[in-house]
Parts: structure tokens; C-alpha cells; sequence
């Protein structure tokens, strides 16, 4: 089975995070929501409180992918957490997926120069953050084992570009039938 890890920040952008848990479980993906903190609760940027399946300090296995919400200021603590910055580089050091939406692409990746070798997207006005290969301007940007997306508006597209990556574009249109997307 496949396993996503979505890193759940205070002040995370809701859709972000939950439409792509969904969506990949409807793919048949093993997703867990890990809270960088010691508590389980997580605090969304509107408000929605979310109970995560885990912390970023229990011991857990590599997964197929990670995912990285933006969010204000979401982003920024997932771009000050030292260990999702190590899982993050591990990741990649692996050859795994790494997902970032919205503002984690440029402040959590680009910012840290992990972007220097790849085409990316980000959220409007964070472009000079990215530090990446090429800036492109669609909604979602799959190049090699990064894939990122420009804002909470492409959330889905988002999701489902990571079940394609992930499973299939059987997979894919699969899950986008059962939500009756046509996009």
C-alpha cells in the first residue's frame, strides 16, 4: 500500500491539506496526518481544528510521498521546523515524492534551495522564493518527484496530478469520476 505523510502546521490552509487526504485515500493511499508538534490537534487557518494520526517525533517508517500545505502561518512553521526540513531532504535524497502547495513551495523548499533543479509553481507574489530551474505559471507543476501547486484554487487538480504520480492515470480518472470532476 501506498503511504502519504501531509505535515499538519498551525495555521495550515485547510483545503490544502484535506482535499488531497481524501482524495488519496478514495486512490486507495494510506495517508496520515503528522502534526509538527507534540500535540495531535492541529489549528487550521480558518479555524477547523484537525486531530492528526501522529506527531513528527514518533518514529515512522519512510512513506511514498510527503506532502507540504501552505497556509498562513502554516508555512511558516513547517519552514522553521528543523525535522520536517531533515524528512524533506531525506525524502529527496531517496528519490521520493515531495507535494507542496501554495506558499511551501517557495518557503519551505525553494527557500532552502531544494528547488534548484527543478520547474515549480507557487502562490502569486512568492515567486523570488523559489530559487528553482524554471518558474512556471499553471496551476500544477510535476517535475521529476516534486510535484507543486500554486494555490488552495487548484487543490484538487493538485490531488488527483498526486494520484496519478502516485497510482495511475487509471487511478486518476477513477477517483475524478466518483467526485464527478470533469476538470
Amino acid at each position: 500500500m501506498k503511504k502519504v505523510y501531509i505535515y499538519m502546521a498551525e495555521g495550515f490552509e485547510e483545503i490544502e491539506a484535506l482535499a488531497p487526504a481524501d482524495l488519496l485515500r478514495r486512490a486507495g493511499a494510506q495517508v496520515t496526518l503528522v502534526s509538527i508538534t507534540d500535540s495531535l490537534t492541529v489549528c487550521g487557518a480558518r479555524g477547523v481544528s484537525v486531530v492528526c494520526d501522529s506527531t513528527v517525533s514518533d518514529s515512522l517508517s519512510l512513506p511514498d510521498m510527503i506532502l507540504l500545505p501552505g497556509g498562513y502561518p502554516g508555512y511558516k512553521n513547517l519552514a522553521e521546523s528543523k525535522q520536517v526540513e531533515d524528512i524533506i531532504k531525506l525524502m529527496l535524497d531517496q528519490n521520493r515524492f515531495v507535494a507542496a502547495i501554495c506558499a511551501s513551495p517557495a518557503a519551505v523548499l525553494g527557500a532552502k534551495g531544494l528547488l534548484k533543479n527543478s520547474s515549480a509553481v507557487c502562490y502569486p507574489g512568492m515567486e523570488d522564493s523559489l530559487n528553482c530551474k524554471k518558474i512556471v505559471s499553471d496551476g500544477v507543476c510535476s517535475d521529476g518527484n516534486i510535484i507543486t501547486a500554486k494555490s488552495a484554487a487548484f487543490a484538487i487538480d493538485f490531488s488527483l496530478t498526486l494520484i496519478e504520480r502516485l497510482f495511475d492515470a487509471q487511478t486518476r480518472r477513477k477517483v475524478a469520476d466518483q467526485i464527478v470532476y470533469n476538470g
